[in-house]
């Protein structure tokens, strides 16, 4: 017996001791949390404004809590930064005498098509101020280079390379695969350019779909490669020359062929930033990173007039959650907006392929009673499409970057079944109905007759109910939208010209549109919605499901995540999507 207490007591006391260690720690990281996000930088004289490759441009401060968790909070050393943020941060630097110039040091930039737009456009106009610009690479990726490219000069390790070689779109069929596993897939849609559902109905990329594709991929490249070749004093035709030969791979030609300016090492670069702020060798450089020269920035005094800058970054999905667009949030964050005085316009910044139509029904209608009080400005970042673009609707004006792909102004709906996998492994279902479609849906039978009759009908309607929408906020008839709709995705410029936007610009032109549109000469830019606290994000990945999801994704990468939700969640099953059939990203 007295044994048994013993060993009662021993486990009590390890089980208290466990649960105060845990909660010791889980109080310091709360605190480092809280410290870390109020530092104030002081920059020094004789500073360089630093890029280097702990920094991610995100769009959106709701996408600096994707993949974020207690877990990797203490082993993450990136630093996210915004983009309108990194664009203010270049423009202050323009201005302080403290900041000498600016060092692009990253080989793997992560940020997107238009992010890589907006950033080398503030560092053109800095280098208008007579600073320098300066860029080093190891092994860059073209993304790193499309940015490194608009320095005054640009060097590359002896060593490395550079990734230039152009833009390709691979498209995944998943047929031959659904038929050999008796895997049935039930596709409803309009619009021939709609090619969402095309891996599951087709072996082959439709024509089509490489028309779009292919316009879009000529769009963007003619866009950037421009803007490299003349970066780089090259003929257009040079440089097409220079890419097709894959030259940038190897050091030696690149130097040759004008891509670099010189071959040295990192070391060797640094001397040369020395020179450029006349420090003596060895002497250390003040380096800023940009969330450092951030924290540092004076915000300046507060007013009582206020423009709201509301992101709304990622997938559109029905209900609440922190990842993506979920009607829910975004629908009170609306409501916010429009009820407080002090916000005098709002300019809704969309990043986003779409999602559900429902959902994205819901934001549309809260975002049409908004613009009754004040003005709404839309600005469009890498992605406005489908779902996307839809949201767009109750604008005054619409700025969309060169390089978004924009409209896709179409709907469809794909569910899946087992009928035959289950068939030929002995397995079979009977159902017992009060009604006709009572079964409407089921995993080993699939929709039921009426089910895709009723789905057809919901598609075609809520194309009309898109395309009615467009035609008011556009002032077009249903024949013009219908003639560009049809499922097809455009480049911002080809949106411009065919009337899908009304300019292209940048969020920073929104937003003085907006200031102006609301008779304001002085103004404070507040972002919405409010970043989550990471104590909020640890109860969120408290939730089981939230949990595992993060997990699977990081484990299997995004795009494969996705195709998994789609096989996977339920609650999509005989909904109606509007959303953008891919993603295009520099690499």
């Amino acid at each position: 017996m007295k044994s048994f207490l013993k060993t009662v007591f021993a486990n009590i006391v390890a089980i208290f001791i466990v649960f105060f260690t845990v909660a010791f720690f889980f109080v310091i990281f709360l605190l480092m949390a809280s410290l870390s996000g109020s530092d104030t930088v002081k920059i020094r004289k004789n500073s360089v404004l630093t890029l280097d490759f702990r920094t991610n441009i995100i769009d959106s401060p709701s996408e600096d809590e994707t993949g974020s968790s207690i877990f990797t909070a203490f082993n993450d050393k990136t630093k996210n930064v915004v983009l309108y943020d990194a664009v203010q941060a270049i423009k202050a630097a323009e201005k302080d005498d403290n900041i000498k110039g600016i060092s692009l040091e990253t080989d793997n930039i992560s940020a997107g098509i238009t992010q890589l737009d907006d950033l080398r456009t503030a560092l053109q106009n800095f280098k208008k101020t007579g600073k320098f610009v300066l860029a080093y690479g190891n092994v860059m990726s073209q993304a790193a280079y499309y940015l490194g490219s608009v320095a005054d000069q640009f060097y590359l390790n002896p060593a490395g390379g550079l990734d230039l070689k152009g833009l390709s779109a691979e498209v995944m069929y998943y047929k031959g695969f659904t038929d050999k596993y008796g895997i049935g897939v039930d596709v409803i849609r309009h619009g021939k350019y709609k090619s969402a559902v095309e891996p599951f109905i087709r072996e082959d990329m439709s024509p089509e779909n490489r028309e779009q594709l292919s316009a879009i991929l000529n769009d963007i490249w003619q866009n950037i490669s421009t803007k490299m070749s003349v970066s780089r004093k090259m003929s257009n035709a040079d440089f097409k020359t220079v890419t097709d030969s894959l030259y940038g791979m190897i050091p030696g030609s690149a130097l040759k062929y004008r891509l670099t300016d010189k071959l040295i090492q990192k070391s060797e670069y640094d001397d040369i930033l020395r020179s450029k702020l006349k420090l003596a060798a060895g002497k250390k450089i003040n380096k800023v990173s940009f969330t450092g020269y951030i924290h540092s920035m004076d915000e300046g005094a507060s007013s009582s007039n206020r423009i709201a800058v509301l992101y709304a970054s990622g997938a559109i999905s029905n209900g609440e959650g922190y990842d993506g667009i979920h009607s829910k949030n975004y629908i009170d964050e609306i409501r916010k907006l429009a009820a407080d005085d002090e916000v005098k316009a709002v300019v809704f910044r969309i990043n986003s392929p779409g999602g559900s139509a429902n959902a994205s029904d819901e934001i549309l209608f809260e975002l049409q009673k908004l613009k009754q009080k004040k003005p709404l400005v839309v600005s469009f970042g890498d992605y406005a499409a489908s779902g996307g673009y839809y949201i767009a609707m109750a604008a005054d004006k619409i700025y969309s970057e060169p390089n978004t792909l924009t409209g896709s102004i179409g709907v469809f709906g794909l569910v899946y079944n087992f009928k035959d996998l289950a068939h030929k492994n002995g397995l079979n279902s009977e159902a017992v109905k009060t009604n006709e479609n009572s079964n409407f849906y089921s995993p080993i039978n699939g929709l039921s007759d009426g089910a895709k009759i009723m789905m057809t009908k919901s598609v075609e309607q809520t194309y009309k109910r898109f395309v009615h929408f467009v035609t008011v906020n556009r002032k077009k008839s249903f024949e013009q939208i219908d003639a560009v709709g049809g499922g097809r995705v455009w480049s911002g410029t080809r949106a411009k010209a065919i009337g899908l936007v009304d300019e292209l610009g940048t969020l920073d032109d929104a937003v003085k549109f907006a200031a102006q549109k609301a008779k304001l000469k002085e103004y404070e830019v507040k972002s919405y919605p409010k970043k989550v606290s990471v104590f909020e994000q640890f109860f969120n990945d408290m939730n089981n499901d939230e949990l595992y999801a993060k997990v699977i994704r990081n484990k299997i990468g995004e795009d494969n995540f996705k195709l998994f939700q789609e096989l996977t969640e339920q609650e999509k099953k005989g909904k109606i999507i509007m959303e953008l059939p891919f993603k295009i990203n520099i690499r």
